[in-house]
């Protein structure tokens, strides 16, 4: 006598119904608590961020102007002007140093995340190879990092001074921290040298995550070194190098520090726009200040939009958990479907 045995239908319909089913998912409750957890963190950016903002946009609007009174007495004040602060950056004498800024910002950025790119990269495959020494290295590298930008600035200006070891080493009587070609050359070697070793650290933490098995495999499969680094390194790091590019390009932008320490303000051949802004805010022109400022910040929103959008920078880790959450659903939907 033969027995059939029947299992009961899966419920395939149901669970395709429903692909996040089993996933968890966030009650109202959970909700307002998480506002009210990050409320104090929203608040002291409101206080350092959003109102800077906007209160320097609202001082760009306005020109401080002194004129006398009916009594013969001198008077100061702000005149609402519009966008005339903005207008003067294209014109005049205002618009030729803001033009020298914003190509001296713009040089530097590119130049020395270009270099730093390179040479993190450089630092961060010699840190991942296992040789006696490796942790003395990874420490050494790390210093020049770790020294405060104005510190950095004053070790260099006594390393380019006329009579400095720079000179001693080439030779010669450059005058590295005088307008010219030298003093960009100077500003681009101490800012690599400071700000390499945090690209090759982000890229070295990359490399950390990357399975053995797979140099494993693909040196059975007959892959040189140059081969496995163009080939598995390079895009699996990736993700980790355009995040550590952009923060740096973001930080390039905003350079003031180095340059005021290493040549000094009012040099043409280095000024940037931070420096810019601050001169003309030490003049007590607060609404040209104002208006460097807001383009400065313009500038770099639009490059980290480019970076963001454009690029695929995952600075947020958003791809990252998306990518889980369509993997378990994806196989939900196979089980379901069994």
């Amino acid at each position: 006598m033969t027995t059939t045995v029947t299992s009961p239908a899966p419920s395939a319909p149901q669970d395709l119904k429903n692909p996040n089913r089993g996933l968890k998912t966030r009650t109202p409750g959970e909700g307002r608590m998480a506002a009210m957890l990050l409320s104090p963190t929203l608040l002291v950016l409101a206080l350092v961020i959003v109102y800077p903002l906007i209160s320097a946009i609202h001082q760009s609007l306005f020109s401080a102007e002194s004129g006398l009174d009916a009594d013969g007495f001198v008077t100061e004040g702000e005149a609402f002007v519009g966008l005339a602060n903005y207008a003067d950056l294209f014109v005049g004498e205002s618009g030729r140093r803001f033009l020298n800024a914003f190509g001296n910002t713009t040089f530097f950025t590119v130049t020395t995340v270009l270099l730093e790119t390179v040479l993190g990269l450089c630092l961060a495959l010699a840190m991942n190879r296992a040789f006696r020494g490796r942790a003395f290295l990874r420490a050494s590298i790390l210093v020049p990092w770790a020294v405060p930008t104005a510190v950095s600035g004053l070790l260099w200006r006594w390393i380019f001074q006329s009579d400095g070891i720079a000179n001693s080493l080439l030779g010669s009587e450059i005058l590295w921290t005088a307008e010219g070609t030298a003093s960009k050359l100077a500003v681009i070697i101490a800012e690599v040298w400071k700000t390499a070793p945090f690209i090759g650290l982000l890229v070295l933490a990359g490399m950390q995550i990357i399975p053995e098995e797979v140099y494993e495999a693909a040196k059975i499969d007959g892959a040189g070194w140059w081969r496995q680094l163009g080939s598995i390194t390079l895009p699996l790091v990736k993700p980790t190098l355009l995040v550590a590019v952009l923060f740096r390009m973001l930080d390039a932008l905003r350079m003031f520090d180095l340059p005021f320490v290493l040549i000094g303000p009012g040099k043409e051949s280095v000024e940037t726009l931070s420096m810019l802004a601050w001169d003309e805010s030490n003049q007590l022109r607060y609404g040209s200040a104002s208006a460097f400022a807001v383009v400065l910040f313009l500038y770099v929103a639009v490059v980290a939009v480019v970076f963001v959008k454009v690029l695929g920078a995952d600075v947020t880790g958003a791809k990252k958990l998306g990518s889980k959450k369509r993997k378990a659903t994806r196989s939900q939907k196979a089980e379901a479907t069994r």
